[in-house]
């Protein structure tokens, strides 16, 4: 875990270790979402780039039978 410091312009800088870790990179967008008591930030990412992201899932989950 990272602590920040918000400048008076409320602006943060992204440590080293979690930019690297999530491969980001200048000028790319972050989507952020509140939820519950904390901020969140999701990379958003080129779908060319998602390709074989969810590789090895689970798919043996119950179903409801009109979503078969």
């Amino acid at each position: 875990m990272e602590a920040v410091k918000i400048s008076p312009k409320f602006q943060v800088v992204i440590p080293k270790k979690l930019r690297d870790a999530l491969k980001l990179s200048p000028g790319q967008k972050v989507q952020m979402i509140v939820y519950e008591n904390r901020i969140e930030m999701i990379p958003l990412r080129k779908i060319s780039e998602m390709r074989g992201f969810l590789k090895g899932i689970d798919t043996t989950v119950e179903r409801e039978t009109d979503r078969v």
